[in-house]
């Protein structure tokens, strides 16, 4: 029985802090100052990239993908190394005669 009596002086304790618990003092308008707060429509910052909208990613994905396409198809019709070495002897980058230090 000694538990029950310490439970409900317990319980008495805490429902006496309760009467303790005073209103606080608000200022009349601080409701309306932290709804207006709340609600408040917030500026919207345009990003850098705002000019840069879906339609325009699409076309923009749209023409590198054909670009893609294209000089991929160029390179499987023309003989790539051919082309590569004919260019570099147009420009004198290499020399149509071997020459080396080996080769005296």
């Amino acid at each position: 029985m000694e538990t029950n009596k310490n439970i409900t002086k317990k319980v008495d304790l805490v429902l006496d802090s309760a009467n303790t618990i005073i209103k606080p003092n608000v200022s009349p308008f601080f409701k309306d100052k932290t709804l207006q707060r709340l609600f408040a429509e917030k500026e919207v910052k345009k990003s850098a990239w705002s000019w840069f909208n879906p339609k325009l990613q699409l076309a923009t994905l749209a023409g590198v993908l054909f670009l893609n396409i294209y000089a991929i198809k160029e390179i499987q019709n023309t003989n790539y190394n051919q082309s590569i070495s004919s260019f570099a002897q147009n420009y004198g980058l290499i020399s149509s005669e071997e020459s080396s230090l080996f080769n005296l």
